[in-house]
């Protein structure tokens, strides 16, 4: 590795990042990652602005949603070397009960970059070898598509997969996913990859308006019809297309309290509930609706590394389309992308690139 390595790093809430050297020196089954790309997420926003707790002691270095090649291994990892890979947002470690029961996401030993070790805001990452999904180059190339694009397939397009997957979303259901920013986007192209057909819910007209091209059958706007009223819109669809009254699959991906409300509002008989999105907001609920309609709320951590290559694929695959809702900008601007992303300026979602010399 002959390149000098850098990162940016946080040092207080709201502060500004800094610029430092540091040398990546990766450990018996580890390897160092040069960064191709590095994803702007609502938690990296969370973390910086609102002063959502991380695990790692600050100086932290942010950033998730992470792509690049293996420039370096450790004792029992030589066999990554100068691969493309994916670096999955949760990294378990593989051994404990939870992860021997498919419950990786919630292991207590996890490792998530930009949160309980140093991030993908930089140049170069050391992470443990075992979790690393592979890329097929050619696949990349053939699918239009170059190494840092498909960071965000790390949380923005992973999370929502394995929520479609823990739903059980099949082909026929019907599918409502509620915000469709970075997450939701996808939430939205998944399930309708998946085969449902897919009622998009949001605030944003822009935002409707684009994902009706790109996998939402139905778009409605919550500013303009809420509550029961939206539920009567959505069952007349459901009834005109001749489709499920019951069993709705309800990802809540907007990460607010009105997204929540309205995600609960929804349930009918046999829904499944996905709670996608995080806030630190309250809200006020009956439970018995629960009970009452024989529903199921769920919640969702991340994605289990096994499911990474089947959601990787979608996109390699063009089921899922990255291209229109993603921006590169040079890393170094770091902190001006990270002020337009929490003021909303931004209308796709930022990858931040190393040694970039300008937006693509």
């Amino acid at each position: 590795m002959s390149k000098q390595a850098y990162r940016w790093s946080m040092t207080a809430v709201g502060e500004p990042m800094a610029k430092s050297e540091f040398t990546p020196t990766p450990g018996a089954g580890e390897v160092v990652v040069e960064v191709a790309g590095c994803g702007v997420c609502h938690t990296d926003l969370g973390f910086y602005y609102s002063g959502v707790r991380f695990n790692h002691p600050a100086p932290l270095t942010l950033g998730h949603e992470i792509s690049g090649r293996v420039v370096a291994t450790g004792e029992g990892a030589g066999a990554w070397a100068g691969k493309a890979v994916l670096i999955p947002a949760v990294m378990p470690c593989g051994e404990c009960d939870l992860c021997l029961s498919s419950h990786g996401t919630i292991c207590r030993a996890q490792q998530m970059p930009g949160n309980d070790i140093h991030g993908g805001f930089a140049s170069h990452i050391v992470v443990p070898a075992k979790t690393l999904c592979p890329v097929d180059e050619k696949r990349l190339a053939a699918a239009g598509l170059n190494l840092a694009d498909i960071s965000v397939v790390a949380d923005a397009v992973t999370t929502p997969y394995q929520a479609a997957v823990q739903a059980e979303v099949q082909p026929g259901d019907v599918a409502i996913v509620i915000g469709i920013g970075g997450v939701g986007g996808y939430a939205v192209q998944v399930a309708n990859a998946l085969g449902a057909t897919v009622i998009a819910i949001d605030v944003d007209q822009v935002k409707l308006d684009n994902m009706a091209k790109h996998g939402a059958a139905l778009t409605l706007n919550s500013r303009e019809i809420q509550g029961k009223e939206l539920k009567k819109a959505i069952n007349s669809f459901v009834k005109e297309k001749g489709l499920k009254e019951t069993c709705w699959k309800i990802f809540e991906c907007s990460g607010t309290a009105p997204g929540q409300d309205t995600a609960f509002g929804l349930l009918t008989y046999g829904a499944t509930l996905s709670v996608v999105g995080f806030t630190m907001d309250k809200i006020e609920l009956r439970l018995s609706n629960l009970m009452a309609f024989h529903a199921r709320a769920l919640g969702n951590w991340g994605c289990l590394t096994e499911l990474y290559p089947a959601a990787l694929d979608l996109v390699l695959d063009g089921k899922v389309n990255l291209g229109p809702f993603i921006e590169k900008h040079p890393l170094d601007n770091i902190n001006e992308v990270f002020a337009s992303a929490h003021a909303h300026k931004l209308t796709r979602r930022a990858i931040l690139v190393p040694g970039a010399q300008g937006g693509a």
